[in-house]
């Protein structure tokens, strides 16, 4: 293995019915080693070789068999099955497989997910030498490429009938390889740099409380995951939350804001910044250094507030240190649009996402956001969806400036 890295990529591997299929259990695990995280679904072929119990002991996941288990659609479906993945991988492929594929057919679970699928799919044949070679099975191979299949081997090799040939499956690390290549060729963001923050600040009053938000943290880390995905160098600035970082990620642990921005301004400079971080607006001016304790005349102390260092804003300033995308978040209770549209003018930065975080919403702390993206003179509405999918949408849409604005300076020099 050519030190793949797969962090946290979601793989659906589709198992069909070849003696290839006792190799997968070994497949399953370099994937998850590479960091991946592996979804099966076993046909009934595929069943004759490998347990539906192995796989999901070495997957650590569910494994999917039946087109029409009640549970199963109505917890996963076959649609949502090949949504939740980032690639769709069969393998071992079969000669009946691929026929399935090329013509459309869905007559079980693996290809009815197959040909559901919105994603890139990967395809690791096995198969007879004289299977591989049939002139049925080539077209079918070459119209499969022609929609856009990834094909991976087969290989020379002895086969389980004993005759030798091409048709052997490609080792597991070779498969490996190139899932890893095929996330590192599809990768928009590479050589760009960003810094994302996330979570809350805590801004002490004595050394034991602190003025803080409800923040988790899930948004920003999405983010930053999402990001770091598509190949961009992530710095990912968190205030105190209870949720693992990305694997991969440059973390910056930080409590207070003024923490924040002074590690935000090191982490410059960068092409992209994602300010998600529920940053405190105000810190105490002098935070006592032994722990405040009750009066006995019931006089209650006073605190003096000051305003915390405006981080979005300061991000954005113009200058040869402002990245080149600024994206903010506009957390609301009321007049969701307006105060959005209000804040993208006062911070100076080129996107704000808002979103309601009035206590009617739960968006604290859940793993559900409704977003709306507000540019100059532009509003797009997001329906409700995880935040890991808030996070992916956002990526592909940083992506897709990147791309428009390099092909305009491609014009541009032409």
């Amino acid at each position: 293995m050519k030190n793949a890295k797969l962090n946290a990529k979601r793989i659906l591997l589709i198992i069909t019915g070849g003696i290839a299929a006792y190799k997968t259990p070994d497949l399953i695990r370099q994937l998850k080693k590479a960091g991946a995280n592996v979804t099966c679904v076993l046909s009934p072929g595929g069943a004759q070789f490998v347990t539906p119990l192995t796989l999901q002991s070495v997957s650590e996941n569910p494994v999917y068999t039946d087109l029409f288990s009640l549970t199963q659609e109505n917890e996963m479906g076959h649609i949502e099955l090949s949504r939740g993945a980032d690639i769709v991988l069969v393998a071992p492929a079969t000669a009946n497989i691929l026929a399935k594929m090329a013509h459309g057919l869905a007559d079980d679970l693996a290809s009815t997910v197959i040909l559901a699928a919105n994603k890139p799919i990967l395809i690791a044949p096995a198969m007879n030498v004289q299977m591989w070679m049939n002139a049925a099975t080539q077209d079918n191979v070459q119209t499969l490429k022609t929609r856009g299949g990834i094909f991976v081997g087969p290989v020379e090799g002895d086969m389980a009938c004993g005759e030798w040939g091409e048709g052997r499956l490609s080792d597991p690390l070779a498969i490996v390889d190139a899932v890893a290549d095929y996330f590192d060729t599809n990768a928009p963001l590479k050589g760009l740099s960003a810094i994302v923050t996330s979570g809350p600040t805590h801004e002490a009053i004595d050394p034991v409380r602190f003025i803080a938000n409800k923040s988790s943290g899930k948004q920003g880390h999405a983010i930053a995951q999402a990001l770091l995905d598509l190949g961009c160098a992530v710095t990912l600035i968190s205030g105190p939350v209870d949720i693992p970082p990305p694997v991969g990620i440059n973390l910056v642990c930080v409590e207070s804001a003024c923490d924040m921005e002074s590690a935000v301004q090191q982490a410059l400079p960068a092409d992209i910044a994602v300010c998600a971080a529920a940053v405190a607006d105000w810190r105490v001016a002098d935070p006592a250094h032994q722990k405040i304790k009750k009066s006995t005349d019931h006089n209650n102390p006073s605190l003096k507030l000051v305003e915390n260092p405006d981080i979005l804003r300061n991000l954005a300033r113009p200058g040869s240190s402002r990245p080149t995308l600024v994206v903010g978040f506009a957390a609301e209770t009321e007049n969701l649009l307006e105060n959005a549209r209000l804040k993208l003018a006062r911070k100076g930065c080129d996107w704000i996402l808002a979103n309601n975080v009035s206590e009617q919403t739960g968006t604290f702390g859940s793993d559900q956001n409704t977003v709306h993206v507000i540019t100059r003179g532009h509003c797009e509405d997001w329906p409700v969806q995880s935040k890991i999918d808030v996070a992916r949408q956002l990526s592909s849409r940083i992506a897709a400036f990147f791309a428009a604005r390099n092909s305009e300076q491609k014009d541009v020099s032409a």
